[in-house]
């Protein structure tokens, strides 16, 4: 799914993206969205929140991470959202 294109659509089609592209990211080095322990979201307006977060939770269903989230004037390709995680192999802490 990593492609390095920008995928067109809304707020919920660029989050469905980032984290498919963050599961594959984790998928290759051995590790699932569970292992994921903390993510920094950037969204270019928090009015889409409630769409983010639709398609978020649906990829965090359990124990989901800590979570940030803040509003940016802007971001790389005109993105309406980007997502940096922390990730921890089970037995690493």
């Amino acid at each position: 799914p990593i492609s390095g294109n920008m995928v067109d659509g809304d707020i919920q089609a660029q989050t469905d993206r980032v984290l498919t592209n963050i599961s594959a990211i984790l998928d290759a080095s051995g590790l699932e969205l569970k292992d994921v322990v903390k993510t920094t979201c950037y969204l270019k307006d928090l009015g889409d929140f409630a769409n983010f977060n639709r398609v978020y939770g649906s990829y965090f269903t359990e124990d989901p991470p800590a979570r940030e989230t803040v509003e940016v004037s802007s971001l790389p390709r005109d993105a309406l959202v980007e997502i940096s995680c922390i990730a921890v192999a089970s037995g690493s802490g």
